[in-house]
């Protein structure tokens, strides 16, 4: 059992409560579908892991009409890092100990029209306290004003407050969300922050502020388009794009490497994997 000092109690409750909230509006989103799909829960706990690994968190996942997969899970978790995998962590030198608390969300969609997103937020503690995470856009099929709605709702957040660098954080997600043996970008981009240490409610309130952005402007996008009508040929290209956005995910995603490097719950960790790709 982890033991939580106020800071990490904190996030961790406003992790879970957001989770909370992002899957009633997905479920919403299903209903107005037509669809009765909800989300199933799958808790999971490390805390007899022989490494010293505590904590745990639950996986969430629902397959309906318009969410073709879509996973939501929270974690809080606690141990040691192995010495070779420390030293690519921010703090971890000082420290092999480490506290993660945290949301991380992926829903691939039915319809083509209807773009991809991933959305991340999390607290570490290693030698250092930080708050990391962002979100991006992924879909196979870019429409302009989805992308212009998804980023300037996200620039609002940032520009919401003094750390929030909207400029660096957008060009720090085009770096991140990069395949370099395809030459291609993930999706349309986002924000991706990582480090923020300094004052805990400064980096809690950005964070926060980051996810209520998601929570705005990613249904907003999805009710948008998720009655617009697609062709075998759309479907044939959604398949395509997702054989990239797995290969992102298994070969450079920081989250992916975190996860099983430390124990995670394989299942949630790998959720972010579309249901179905080609490669041809």
């Amino acid at each position: 059992m982890i033991e939580l000092d106020a800071e990490q109690l904190a996030a961790r409750t406003w992790f879970e409560a957001l989770r909370t909230r992002i899957c009633a509006e997905f479920e919403s989103i299903e209903r107005e579908a037509g669809s009765d799909a909800s989300f199933t829960y799958k808790p999971w706990n490390r805390d007899d892991d022989p490494d010293g690994h505590g904590g745990g968190g639950v996986q969430g996942l629902m397959k309906g009409r318009i969410f073709e997969k879509v996973g939501v899970n929270v974690s809080t978790v606690g141990g040691s890092f192995a010495a070779e995998f420390a030293r690519t962590i921010h703090g971890a030198s000082e420290s092999p100990q480490f506290f993660a608390t945290g949301i991380s969300l992926v829903a691939h969609m039915a319809n083509p029209q209807v773009p991809a997103v991933h959305m991340n937020c999390r607290f570490l503690v290693t030698g250092k306290r930080w708050f990391g995470g962002g979100a991006d856009l992924n879909p196979a099929l870019p429409i302009a004003e989805d992308t212009d709605d998804f980023h300037a709702t996200l620039k609002t957040a940032c520009d919401a407050h003094d750390i929030g660098d909207y400029p660096r954080f957008k060009n720090w997600a085009d770096d991140y969300f990069y395949i370099p043996h395809r030459g291609v970008h993930r999706g349309v981009g986002g924000i991706f922050y990582d480090h923020l240490e300094g004052d805990f409610g400064e980096g809690f309130a950005f964070t926060r502020s980051v996810g209520e952005a998601f929570l705005d402007v990613y249904p907003r996008i999805v009710r948008r388009r998720m009655g617009l009508p697609f062709t075998d040929a759309d479907k044939a290209a959604l398949l395509a794009w997702r054989g990239r956005y797995a290969e992102f995910n298994l070969v450079y995603d920081r989250g992916t490497a975190f996860g099983l490097k430390t124990g995670g719950n394989v299942d949630a960790i790998l959720m972010s994997l579309p249901p179905v790709a080609t490669w041809d």
